[in-house]
């Protein structure tokens, strides 16, 4: 395990702990019934629902401590306090592809909360490290799986 801290938003911290909270209060004795009346059917050796129970709770402790161990490590960024122009850590920005003119709005979170379809991108992204330091009006340079993007950096806001 690593001891560095990870840096993530308020909102990401809060799902952390919402996540968190519904495995140990729904989750965990959800599996816990399921294995008393796995038990309850008698020899465990051929027990596929007792074997089943057991691995959805073995991964259930897994993912819980695997969240835990994020949260004593998170550096609770409020974006809200941040400003100016410049590109870093909890920024929204708005950039057109070059190629396509298509726009995009995206704001740069922490690993743990980046979700593409949503808007967000991880601080550790080849796009959120390309747009890191750069202000409107630059154009960035992303390798990606299709291949090289340009994007132009249209606006930059913290909220």
């Amino acid at each position: 395990m690593s001891f560095e801290k990870v840096p993530m938003t308020a909102a990401g911290h809060a799902a952390l702990e919402a996540e968190i909270k519904h495995l140990k209060s729904v989750e965990r004795p959800r599996i816990i019934k399921a294995i008393e009346e796995a038990r309850a059917h008698g020899d465990l050796s051929e027990n596929a629902e007792y074997h089943a129970a057991k691995e959805a709770q073995g991964l259930n402790e897994s993912r819980v401590a695997e969240l835990e161990d994020k949260l004593s490590r998170a550096d609770v960024i409020d974006v809200s306090k941040l400003s100016g122009n410049t590109i870093k850590f909890g920024a929204t920005v708005k950039i057109v592809d070059e190629d396509t003119d298509e726009e995009h709005r995206y704001q740069i979170v922490g690993e743990l909360e980046a979700d593409v379809k949503s808007g967000k991108v991880a601080i550790n992204s080849p796009i959120a490290r390309a747009m890191i330091g750069k202000k409107a009006g630059d154009v960035v340079e992303v390798v990606t799986p299709k291949g090289h993007k340009s994007y132009e950096i249209l606006d930059v806001k913290f909220s």
